[in-house]
């Protein structure tokens, strides 16, 4: 693993894809602010500044996009799941990888491919997580309820150990589900989900579907079924 650290960048993932050429397989980009971060489906991430957690894994598993690595956003899901849990946290999952603490979310989480033509030059994993932040500045954050890590147990985290951790976590096993798919992590993922078998909406681009969330695939899909059981397997959405 090499890590590059950096002060400021519009964004780690927006680094990692212009560098990608130049930058080896399994680096990890981090920088103390972001001045343009973005979320899932083009929505920007809240920068609550210095002191939290802004980091891109670099991966080029191979020259041929595979679907498993569609699935990579649910397994660092997971992995930062088992970071939270060592600071003594029930942290939950919202289909497909919102990571929630007393329901409230406290990261972001964003794959973006980078291909030339045919070839599959390798993926930007981003991930940003609130570690400081005040019950004044989450409050500015008026579109959904957010909370940080500091807040939750009353005390200051330490940036580096945090970073270290996640990156334990997700190395330790990134091998081996990369072979097996989102059924090495089926069970830890299901068990951490917040959702199944309530009536959900589900957002997929413009589109709104109504129904319980039934269950989870093998592959990572949610299984959706509308009042007139009609089934729906979803492998993009969000949950609102």
């Amino acid at each position: 693993m090499e890590t590059i650290s950096l002060d400021t960048v519009e964004s780690t993932n927006l680094y990692a894809k212009s560098h990608i050429d130049e930058l080896s397989d399994l680096t990890v980009v981090h920088a103390k602010n972001q001045s343009a971060g973005r979320g899932r489906l083009q929505r920007k991430w809240v920068d609550l500044g210095e002191g939290n957690l802004f980091m891109t894994f670099v991966l080029k598993p191979s020259d041929t996009f595979h679907s498993v690595y569609s699935n990579l956003t649910q397994y660092l899901a997971l992995a930062l799941c088992k970071v939270l849990e060592r600071y003594g946290l029930e942290p939950k999952i919202k289909w497909p990888n919102d990571v929630l603490v007393n329901g409230k979310k406290i990261a972001g989480i964003l794959s973006e491919t980078v291909m030339q033509g045919s070839l599959f030059k390798g993926l930007a994993l981003g991930i940003g997580v609130n570690l400081t932040a005040n019950p004044e500045s989450v409050k500015l954050v008026t579109d959904k309820e957010i909370t940080a890590l500091n807040m939750e147990i009353g005390k200051d985290v330490d940036i580096r150990t945090f970073r270290e951790d996640l990156c334990s976590y997700f190395f330790s096993e990134y091998n081996d589900f990369l072979i097996n798919g989102f059924s090495k992590i089926y069970e830890d993922y299901v068990s951490r989900a917040c959702f199944l078998g309530n009536e959900i909406t589900v957002k997929v681009f413009d589109r709104e579907l109504h129904g319980i969330a039934k269950s989870i695939t093998n592959n990572g899909e949610l299984v959706l079924t509308d009042k007139n059981n009609k089934e729906f397997v979803l492998t993009i959405g969000d949950i609102l």
